[in-house]
């Protein structure tokens, strides 16, 4: 890549915050016209950096310059009127407002009288000369999570970026849709854009990328051309040592059918039908993922099988008896664990302590307590025994688990629902937003977990993660299931088309 103007510099970056420092005088530039990946573990400052070039947050010590100038951000509305955008994994966009609405939503420089016709020939335009696609009068409850990313990404051109930050982008989209993304991205650089981005897919840093900047604890280790690295010299440059992963699934031994699903109907938000006619079955030591964009299905398919939703209709059975629209508590007893993907929200209590959130669903056993007493002593070796089996690296076990880190609180998770050996597990994206040494982790206890005969249901975005671990894949479109497929038989392009709509007879067709 011939060398292009630095358009952004940040010097010596430090952030601290109360007992920790997030950022270490971290170094970082952007050049016009790359597409620059910033990597690194859970914790080690990729967020931070970008929050603070952003305008969210203000560093405690260090410079930031934008072409040559150095600047001082109060606010994010400073960072973008430099032309620093930010495109967040959880979208800013109102529903009920159209395209055009959204785009202009906040900017104090359209003044009182505003002509919606003529923002919209000026997003028509701009979406056209990127090949964006995007319909400036639809409303945004109509469109997929691509468009809807489209969307972020055009309102941060039409407000005059030059870079634009991205934050796992492709976590929520179809192959085909990351596809797109990324020859937009080549379309922006072309035209002297620059491109952060913030990812853990080391094959999105090999596809697109064409420098990398690695931060391990806080600090800036390495600053490298991508064509110069492999995606295990960047591994070993995140963690600091050799990485050795590989766990894979084995063919195992699958035996009788754990858990049964027949014309399972269901209502969603608003009593419209999220799972429509779902039937599916997985054996014990078999791994069944289950793969679909945001929207069709997937967390309501994860809710009826745990109790936290009731069908309409249709039969659900788990080692052979009925669980349809049976407590939570009643399908714990049965022997089906749950790790959904709100690890902080449904899966722990953040404000509570290890040992409180592991005796969760145990603390009536005889083992921990009598009657409406806990034994206190015997939760905390009990939790004491958890922590050890499954590594979650604490500073104090009675200190709320909200200052753990995100791969600690998913193995403490995982420990509380794993303990008991389950007959069923559904798991909802469990790796999401882990870095390489924390997935690995989650996806051993998953294998774990099937080699000693357990049912388990892998609800993922990650369609590497589904081709390394699962037996066969099942994919759910506007609360149907399109069919599912084995594993040997699988590429990534059939699974795109079915996510979009197309039929499991339809994508063997073509």
């Amino acid at each position: 890549m011939k060398q292009e103007k630095t358009l952004i510099e940040m010097v010596n970056i430090t952030k601290r915050f109360p007992g920790v420092v997030a950022n270490d005088c971290v170094n970082f530039d952007v050049r016009a016209g790359e597409v620059h990946a910033l990597l690194g573990e859970n914790g080690s400052g990729k967020s931070t950096l970008m929050s603070i070039l952003s305008g969210l947050y203000k560093p405690n010590d260090g410079r930031i310059f934008v072409d040559g100038q150095e600047v001082v951000f109060k606010n994010p509305r400073d960072a973008i009127e430099a032309g620093i955008g930010m495109v967040h994994q959880h979208f800013k966009l109102v529903d009920t407002f159209t395209v055009a609405e959204n785009v202009v939503l906040g900017s104090k420089k359209l003044g009182f009288f505003l002509r919606m016709d003529n923002v919209e020939k000026k997003l028509a335009r701009l979406s056209e000369s990127y090949g964006l696609g995007v319909n400036p009068s639809a409303k945004v409850w109509q469109l997929s999570v691509g468009e809807r990313q489209r969307v972020e990404i055009v309102k941060m051109l039409y407000r005059g970026s030059r870079v634009l930050i991205l934050d796992e982008p492709t976590a929520v989209l179809t192959p085909q849709e990351a596809r797109e993304l990324f020859a937009t991205l080549k379309k922006m650089t072309a035209r002297g854009h620059a491109v952060i981005l913030i990812t853990h897919k080391m094959q999105e840093v090999m596809e697109v990328a064409d420098r990398v900047t690695v931060l391990r604890r806080g600090k800036s280790v390495a600053t490298i051309n991508r064509s110069e690295v492999t995606p295990r010299d960047l591994a070993n440059l995140m963690m600091g040592q050799d990485f050795v992963g590989g766990v894979k699934r084995e063919k195992g031994n699958i035996g009788r059918t754990v858990l049964e699903m027949t014309g399972v109907n269901a209502e969603g938000e608003g009593h419209r039908p999220s799972l429509n006619n779902i039937s599916l079955s997985i054996a014990s030591g078999e791994i069944m993922g289950i793969v679909g964009v945001a929207g069709n299905g997937r967390r309501e398919l994860a809710e009826v099988i745990v109790g936290m939703r009731k069908i309409s209709s249709g039969r659900i059975r788990v080692d052979g008896k009925d669980t349809a629209n049976k407590s939570p508590r009643e399908l714990i007893d049965m022997g089906v664990s749950y790790i959904p993907d709100d690890r902080l929200g449904t899966g722990l209590v953040p404000s509570l302590d290890a040992v409180d959130n592991l005796i969760m669903k145990s603390y009536k056993k005889p083992a921990l307590g009598k009657g409406l007493f806990i034994n206190l002593g015997r939760a905390r070796a009990y939790a004491e025994k958890l922590v050890d089996e499954f590594g979650v690296k604490l500073t104090s076990i009675h200190a709320p688990v909200s200052l753990l880190s995100g791969g600690n609180q998913q193995r403490l998770l995982l420990a509380r629902e794993l303990a008991e050996n389950p007959r069923l597990v559904v798991a909802v994206f469990p790796s999401r937003g882990l870095d390489i040494a924390a997935a690995e982790a989650v996806h051993k206890l998953l294998l774990e977990q099937a080699s000693r005969g357990a049912a388990v249901m892998l609800i993922s975005e990650d369609l590497d993660e589904i081709f390394k671990l699962c037996h066969r894949v099942g994919v759910l479109y506007k609360g149907c299931l399109m069919g599912d497929i084995p594993i040997e038989e699988a590429s990534a392009e059939q699974i795109g088309l079915m996510m979009l709509g197309a039929s499991k007879s339809e994508v063997k067709a073509s």
